[in-house]
């Protein structure tokens, strides 16, 4: 799946999850796509094993590498807007709406940041499933 055309929001933590969790659905269904297009042996010259990878390889590159992007971009805006309720909170110290704020987008930046590492993990284990069934049958570029 690729990344959605429109603009992403990073305002609402939850929305950005769902993404994520949509754009995920590629890796979560690794298996179940690898064990209903790669041919068993004895079903071997029924279906192109080789396009087939090749095709998966390129929807898994582009899937991973539109969330990173995604990810990091929220976490670039998150940040400046972090930034920027400091300096607001060293000017007013005395304002408690701002320093809950400031605490909220804090926290917010954090669990984006963490988002990086479940899609490591994500990715890592997607990459070992399509390693595992199509090294037989293709072989990706050396920039994996």
């Amino acid at each position: 799946m690729a990344a959605p055309s429109s603009h992403v929001s990073c305002e609402d933590f939850a929305e950005f999850q769902e993404l994520l969790r949509v754009m995920r659905t590629i890796d979560d269904r690794i298996v179940h796509e690898l064990n209903t297009t790669i041919p068993t042996a004895s079903f071997v010259g029924k279906v192109d094993a080789q396009q087939t990878c090749k095709e998966l390889y390129q929807s898994l590159m582009e899937a991973h590498e539109s969330r990173e992007r995604i990810i990091k971009n929220c976490i670039a805006q998150t940040s400046n807007v972090v930034k920027t309720l400091q300096e607001e909170r060293k000017k007013t110290l005395e304002d408690i709406v701002l320093l809950k704020k400031l605490r909220k987008e804090q926290t917010k930046l954090k669990l984006m940041q963490s988002e990086l590492n479940v899609e490591e993990v994500v990715n890592d284990r997607s990459w070992k499933v399509f390693n595992e069934r199509c090294r037989a049958h293709y072989k990706p570029p050396k920039s994996q």
